[in-house]
């Protein structure tokens, strides 16, 4: 069982520009969409949405397009749509920023990038999503884990995780009885040029089952899926944070 990719819509009228990032990005695992002008950026957006399973989960966005200026292109995509959107732009003035950010882009990054740093914005927004738009507190028999709270209890008696032991729960729980490959986690949570440290998984999981109580001998909540991944095998009951 694999999980969908997470889909990038590249909004760049520069073909060897949207060459380097259509590459970039599906070594990494995304798929791409293309569109070369403002108008057929948002037609795309909106047919994705409309018409596939999973629309669009990031936009990729430049401001000098050739039919429209880019700004204008942000103002229409958050009139139809909250996904986020990062400008990618040779506009580097704070200026040009504050109005994209304030006419609703997510982030703002600076042509020319280093592919490493976009990667681990888009990472980030990604995360921020798949969090945001999934509730935020988990009970599971007597596990309670608190999202936003980073607080995660056992039998009322708080779980001291690492940084890396929570990030690996939390997305697990996000993915709750789907198989999570290991070159998911790896590259979401280490980064892309750790996707090959196997072992660094392997340690985090099995460190986890031992403060869950989870028998590795004979895994019930955090299973393995031989040479792919991890499963967290679960019925959730899903409650939103309490303020």
């Amino acid at each position: 069982m694999t999980l969908e990719r997470p889909k990038v819509l590249v909004i760049e009228d520069e073909p060897h520009i949207r060459q380097f990032l259509r590459i970039s990005l599906s070594s990494q695992g995304f798929q791409i969409i293309e569109a070369d002008t403002g108008q057929a950026g948002i037609r795309a957006l909106v047919t994705s949405e409309k018409s596939a399973i999973t629309g669009v989960d990031l936009v990729l966005l430049d401001l000098g397009l050739p039919d429209m200026d880019g700004q204008q292109v942000l103002d229409e995509i958050r009139c139809q749509s909250e996904v986020p959107i990062i400008v990618v732009s040779v506009r580097g003035n704070e200026t040009e920023k504050v109005r994209a950010l304030d006419n609703g882009a997510n982030d703002y990054v600076t042509k020319p990038f280093g592919i490493q740093e976009l990667l681990a914005r888009i990472r980030a927004l990604l995360r921020r999503k798949e969090l945001n738009t999934t509730p935020h507190r988990y009970h599971y028999g007597n596990l309670t884990v608190d999202v936003p709270a980073h607080v995660v209890t056992l039998n009322d008696h708080i779980i001291h995780l690492t940084p890396k032991e929570f990030s690996v729960l939390t997305l697990l729980i996000s993915h709750a009885g789907r198989v999570v490959t290991q070159t998911h986690l790896l590259r979401d949570i280490w980064g892309p040029t750790h996707q090959e440290d196997t072992h660094y998984l392997r340690i985090v999981v099995s460190k986890l089952r031992q403060k869950l109580g989870d028998n590795p001998q004979s895994p019930s909540l955090l299973q393995t899926e031989q040479g792919i991944g991890y499963r967290l095998c679960v019925d959730l009951d899903r409650k939103e944070h309490q303020q």
